[in-house]
């Protein structure tokens, strides 16, 4: 089959859930990519490209590839403009090591092209708990908080026993062979004692900021 038959965008997804159409560009072919960006062209759309590897990007043709703002650490692409700013910062995105940044930049990228300006704190693990409380008045300031840590995933359940915001749990895959690929962080975030603690998927930054944004959007500006 041509990829035009394989490929069926939801352009309606925005009027109903308030979120773009995004593209998981993993295991998709170039072929296929080049397609949907066709589809988005024609309709003076935009979209969201999630884990879009160097090498796929740079395969593209060049005038696609000139309309995407690509950032390589979270392999995340921009088609198009992304939507206006939102102004004030609203949404902390909280690393616990700098191992985690390429998940926490994918949450933070994605916010980004919804127009919030999320506030960015990185290597604030709790082998280190003065790095955390230094930065802590102004995590408190912010609307909807998103963890994330790998490893034993402590730093989603200090933030939820410090913090009156809803935090978001982004388990990652970082650490040596008993963290089992993130495993043990998601099993230990779901475990936490801090209660309504919420948690996403492994890796899954893109998650965790559609669920901030949902959450952005029930409360005042």
């Amino acid at each position: 089959m041509t990829p035009s038959k394989d490929i069926m965008l939801d352009f309606a997804r925005e009027g109903r859930t308030g979120l773009d159409e995004a593209v998981f560009c993993a295991g998709k072919t170039v072929a296929h990519l080049e397609e949907i960006l066709r589809q988005v062209e024609n309709r003076s759309g935009r979209i969201l490209l999630t884990r879009l590897e160097a090498e796929q990007f740079s395969s593209l043709p060049a005038s696609q590839q000139q309309q995407i703002d690509y950032e390589p650490l979270s392999r995340t692409g921009y088609f198009s403009q992304p939507h206006p700013s939102a102004g004030s910062k609203r949404i902390a995105v909280v690393a616990a090591g700098t191992s985690d940044a390429g998940v926490a930049r994918e949450a933070a990228r994605t916010l980004t092209y919804y127009g919030e300006s999320p506030a960015e704190i990185t290597d604030v693990g709790v082998a280190g708990l003065w790095r955390l409380l230094e930065r802590l008045e102004e995590i408190r300031t912010m609307k909807v908080v998103i963890a994330v840590a790998g490893m034993d995933a402590a730093l989603p359940t200090v933030m939820g026993g410090l913090l009156s915001a809803p935090v978001i749990g982004v388990p990652t895959s970082v650490g040596y062979g008993a963290v089992e690929g993130g495993h043990t962080a998601l099993k230990a975030m779901l475990s936490s004692c801090s209660p309504g603690l919420t948690v996403t998927n492994i890796d899954n930054g893109y998650g965790a900021a559609c669920a901030a944004l949902r959450i952005l959007r029930l409360s005042p500006a």
